[in-house]
């Protein structure tokens, strides 16, 4: 149908359907609008019925496809029976943490209601996710792929692909998200998954799956791989096909071939796959990593025409920790590269501006009131019925929180755990280095909302400052997720230029359900539009700041 609104004084004609529109009209930035109803239903990824979470019918959900600088306008219809939230892993939306979808900046959209999420992916492109944040929600779907193209007048350093496609790889559980945190809220921990999917499907060698995708003999394509699960690194590989890798988490990287990738937690790469073998199907193959059992899948990869089945000889996965080490250190940013804007990736030298703060976060578990939690550095989070942007906003942070109550330098050993909100205050626009530290035997991924860092370094052992003589200060790949081995540290580097209220987690969801987890508060001392947006006419508002009048609204 079409429709005429008004827009900074302009009369424009947007063209509304349940999928997308764009503004074509306007001079400015185009607009995309979808309707997304979020619903329960029934799958068998692994075999056996159970409850998911669809997105306009679908599981895994529809993928969302942008260029830099859209404006994309979703409005959400949450039909489930609970409060639901829709989080958007690696897009910055600077100025605006209104919309990240976390419950420490929005509240729920309570069950049989909707709510519309209004960003723009601002000089960004890559490879992305959606998922839910609430509870365990993720447990059972509502996730999708979320990529961000380039605009046409800034070049990609690749020929553009034959086709683009989405391959979403995640661990699964068979029981409920319901049961699941009952499990969790009990005391119980999660234990191993019972699989592993390739979107929202368990193959088996020798089985008539139908191909997931389909190539043409010579051509060259892209694939976005994307670990959208909860626990488990997991490792991709192509039967007979090298993966040239071309983009990381938003930055375009020096282009090596690898024979598998491991992907962990909350991160996604692309890869171009060359259709130059024998035209016959091909099995991918996604396997746990650093589990004692490990768990697999595989989904059929086609040459059009095909009716040759795969071989059932598998290519391994590599063994040990150190190998995945190795190829984290093989990623290199391309400094010659165009960015989402005009001009070169490595035009920002990080590696010559002083650092003004050092936080180093450690893992902390520990037995709370007889259940297992997770915290940093002592302190275990957990939300508020407030949410804490709303709280800081309407200046009443004081009855919902209380800033740094954890130390930047963790106590040497830390045995037990405060549950409380944790909230980190940091001064705009200083560049800090954050230190995880992992004194687990178990891999970790970590994920902050709202920028990309730099992950300079990740060794075994402690860190200590005389370390920093090891980081990478001139090509390390600028991303939102960083893993950090058993036993050792990584080291990430970023500015706080972006005003808001960001979450800092756990991309293990057990334990960000558990506590582990905090937010960051940047707050602009100017309280400029320039800086950051006025809260949304539409925002939710729940807790102690439920029917107040709005503040007064930011100026230039």
């Amino acid at each position: 149908s079409r429709k005429e609104i008004m827009q900074g004084g302009k009369l424009l004609t947007v063209f509304v359907c349940l999928v997308s529109t764009v503004a074509l009209v306007n001079a400015g930035d185009p607009y995309f609008y979808y309707t997304w109803n979020v619903t329960y239903g029934t799958a068998s990824p692994l075999g056996i019925p159970q409850q998911v979470i669809l997105i306009n019918g679908q599981f895994p959900g529809p993928n969302l496809n942008s260029t830099s600088n859209n404006n994309v306008v979703i409005n959400v219809f949450n039909n489930l029976d609970e409060p639901f939230l829709l989080t958007w892993s690696g897009l910055q939306h600077r100025k605006n943490s209104w919309q990240d979808g976390v419950t420490g900046t929005s509240c729920p959209i309570p069950a049989g209601t909707n709510f519309t999420y209004h960003f723009q992916p601002k000089d960004q492109i890559g490879s992305y996710f959606y998922y839910p944040s609430t509870a365990l929600h993720r447990f059972s779907g509502g996730f999708g792929g979320l990529r961000v193209n380039s605009r046409l007048l800034i070049p990609v350093p690749y020929a553009d692909p034959e086709d683009d496609y989405t391959v979403l790889i995640n661990d699964w559980y068979t029981k409920s998200h319901t049961a699941l945190k009952n499990f969790l809220d009990s005391g119980r921990t999660l234990g191993s998954p019972d699989g592993v999917l390739i979107n929202g499907k368990s193959g088996k060698v020798g089985g008539q799956d139908k191909p997931l995708f389909t190539m043409k003999p010579g051509k060259t394509y892209k694939y976005r791989i994307c670990n959208v699960g909860f626990k488990s690194t997991l490792n991709f590989r192509i039967q007979g096909h090298k993966m040239k890798l071309v983009e990381m988490e938003g930055s375009h990287v020096l282009q090596n071939d690898y024979d598998s990738l491991d992907v962990h937690v909350g991160q996604c790469f692309a890869v171009l796959v060359t259709a130059d073998q024998a035209a016959k199907n091909y099995y991918m193959v996604a396997s746990t990593r650093f589990l004692k059992k490990e768990v697999s899948t595989v989904g059929v990869m086609s040459y059009e025409g095909s009716n040759v089945q795969p071989s059932s000889e598998l290519p391994k996965a590599p063994v040990g920790w150190a190998w995945s080490l190795n190829q984290y250190r093989s990623f290199r940013w391309n400094l010659t590269a165009s960015a989402a804007r005009p001009n070169p990736q490595g035009s920002y030298h990080y590696g010559k501006i002083n650092i003004t703060r050092t936080i180093k976060l450690a893992n902390t578990k520990s037995v709370v009131n007889g259940k297992v939690r997770f915290g940093f550095n002592g302190v275990s989070h957990v939300d508020t019925e407030t949410p804490l942007k709303l709280a800081e906003y309407f200046e009443m942070s004081e009855k919902v929180f209380k800033y740094n109550v954890i130390e930047d330098e963790p106590a040497a050993k830390v045995t037990t755990l405060t549950v409380e909100p944790n909230v980190l205050n940091i001064t705009f626009r200083t560049f800090v280095e954050i230190v995880f530290e992992n004194h687990e035997k178990s891999m970790q991924s970590f994920h902050l909302d709202g920028y990309s860092f730099f992950a300079v370094a990740s060794e075994p052992g402690k860190w200590t400052p005389e370390k920093r003589k090891n980081y990478n200060l001139l090509d390390a790949v600028s991303r939102h997720t960083v893993q950090v081995y058993p036993k050792s540290w990584s080291a990430i580097l970023l500015t706080f230029d972006n005003a808001g209220m960001w979450n800092i987690r756990s991309e293990n969801w057990e334990r960000r359900y558990l506590g582990q987890q905090l937010y960051v508060s940047v707050l602009s001392p100017e309280k400029s539009l320039r800086d950051e947006y006025n809260i949304p006419l539409n925002t939710n508002l729940c807790g102690i700041v439920k029917g107040l009048p709005l503040p007064t609204p930011y100026t230039i």
